[in-house]
Order: C-alpha cells, then structure tokens, then sequence
C-alpha cells in the first residue's frame, strides 16, 4: 500500500515538473513572440514617420540631389502625373510634359510656367502605338540632364470586364502603355544618369500589381511587372547612385477610377491627385518601395492580412454591380 502511495506520488511529481518544463518552453516562446511583434510595430511606425512625416519637413534640391535640373513625366496632361509635374516644377524643376493629347499638355505647361516660374517643354505621343514612338521621344530627350523620370503613363481600358469579352485594342494598349513604356522609357534615360552617377526613376505601380482582381485581370499584370522590373532595377544600379522608386498607390480620385464612384469619391482613402503627388515625392530617396500615400499604407497592410479569396470575390461582385448598374441607367 505505502509502495502504491509512494509511486502514485513520484509519479505526480514527475509530472508536475514536467508541466512546469513545459510551462517555462511556452512562456520563453509567448515573450519572444510579443517582443518580436512589438518590435515589428515600432519599427514600422518609425519607418513610416520617417517616410510619410519627416520626408515632408526636411528643405530639398532635388536638382543638385539627383544629376539633373530636367524632369520627364510620362501621362503628364492629367491625374497622377499632372500632379508629380506640379510637385517637381514647385522644387525647381524643369518638366517635359509626354502624353496623349496635345490641348491638354499646352494648358498644363502654361498653369506650371505660369506659377513655379520653370521651363517646360511639351511632347505629344500616344504611348498605345508601342516601338515606334521611342525614337522620337528620345531625339527630344537628347541633350538634357535628366534628374528625374516619373514612369507615370498608364490605362485601364474601358473598365472591368471578364477576359473574353476585353477587345483587342484595350488588350494591347494595356500592354504598350502600362508594361512597356516602363522599360522603354527606362533605356532612353538611364545612360545620361549612369554618365552623371546619379539620377532617380519613379515607376508609378498600382496596390493592383499585388493582388488578383477579377475583371481588372490585365491590369493587375501589367501593374505587377511594373513592381518586379522596379525591384531588380534597383538591385542593378542601386551601387551606382540611381535610385529607383517603385510607388504602388490604391485609389486615386482621377479619370482611372471614374468607373467606380466609391473608390473615385474623393476622400481619407483617396486623395486628389495633386495631394497624393505632392505627398509621394517627398518619399523619393526615404523609400524604394511604397504606396506613397499615408493611408494608402494602412490599406496595403490590411490587403496583406485578408484572405486573398475573399478581396478577389469582393472585387468581383463590387464590379459586377457596378457594370449592372451602368448598363440599368
């Protein structure tokens, strides 16, 4: 009986302090975790006051920083790169102005002369055609240091659609304007940078290029070569005093969104475009790689964590409604 007794209660020790073993394992693991969550937070809430805040307080010349007293900014009649020529000419920044459509370039180099007192010079090109445009474009350049060059020019087509029913001329204009102007533009600056050993390329992405939104299929593609393309490039010439900054934004209140009225509907989540341009270029060379916009930020934080399924389905019938609604009106 006392055997019993004896190996009852050896037993129940070796089993508490087994417990407890495990206890100490489990809370050893419970305070590394915390501390490396914590410090995940603090160090991304520093990196993001560091970008988003103290990139908007410090006095720049950008000019002198990358090489160049020449901006060149593609889509420049409107939207996004209306808004990046504004930014650039109000550090003092010559801007050469490449879009579509000639009335609305002449308006824009106008207000910009007129009010930042830089010189501008205008070229009108429809990046749609693809290859052959490229020669002209660069006759243009030749000559002028280029500091800057903001790969803004992109298109969405005529709006969300299943892939089958995407017409032939929205297919290839999303691909010569979106994916290959990046690099074609890309190749007719970068020997002058590498020359002066300095120089920046902004290549305009989209949260889009990070995510598989149905109905908006090619977009999202032609985005996320945008962000690829950006990160080797950087990898490439970063030793060589180029930087490369890849901004992936969510929704802008521009003629892009326009189909959409609850992502165009200017607002906390989307800003005009001359805000979030001004907001996005004061990030240049405090990040390679960001949204550009503070809330924009907090969007693409939440986008990570969320079920991919579920934001793709969400796309899917907030499109589908919306391309309903449309066609009921």
């Amino acid at each position: 009986m006392a055997l019993s007794v004896d190996s009852a209660k050896w037993l129940t020790e070796v089993v508490v302090k087994g417990l407890q073993q495990v206890a100490d394992v489990l809370s050893f693991i419970g305070i590394f975790y915390v501390g490396k969550v914590t410090l995940t937070v603090v160090w991304d809430l520093t990196s993001a006051l560091r970008v988003h805040v103290w990139s908007k307080l410090v006095s720049r010349d950008l000019a002198r920083e990358y090489g160049g007293k020449w901006a060149v900014v593609t889509g420049a009649s409107d939207g996004i790169g209306k808004g990046y020529a504004a930014a650039l000419a109000k550090k003092g920044m010559n801007v050469m102005l490449i879009s579509r459509t000639q009335e609305k370039l002449e308006k824009v180099a106008q207000d910009i002369r007129g009010q930042y007192g830089v010189e501008t010079e205008i070229m009108q090109v429809d990046f749609a055609l693809g290859r052959p445009i490229y020669e002209d474009i660069g006759k243009h350049l030749a000559g002028k240091e280029i500091g800057i060059l903001v790969n803004n020019v992109g298109v969405i087509g005529s709006g969300p659609c299943f892939f089958e029913d995407m017409v032939d001329d929205d297919l290839w204009a999303l691909i010569n304007v979106n994916t290959a102007s990046v690099p074609a533009m890309t190749k007719l600056v970068l020997p002058g940078m590498l020359a002066r050993k300095k120089g920046a390329i902004i290549n305009i992405s989209s949260i889009g290029g990070q995510m598989s939104v149905p109905l908006l299929q090619v977009y999202c593609a032609t985005k996320s070569f945008v962000n690829r393309f950006s990160e080797v490039l950087d990898f490439e010439y970063r030793s060589s005093g180029i930087t490369v900054q890849n901004i992936i934004p969510s929704a802008v209140s521009t003629n892009m969104t326009r189909f959409d009225p609850l992502i165009h509907t200017e607002g906390l989540l989307t800003p005009n475009p001359n805000t979030f341009a001004a907001h996005a270029l004061s990030t240049l060379g405090y990040a390679r790689y960001t949204t550009g916009y503070w809330t924009h930020g907090i969007q693409s934080w939440l986008y990570e964590k969320a079920p991919s399924s579920l934001l793709a389905y969400a796309y899917m019938w907030r499109f589908m409604a919306v391309s309903t609604l449309k066609k009921s009106n």
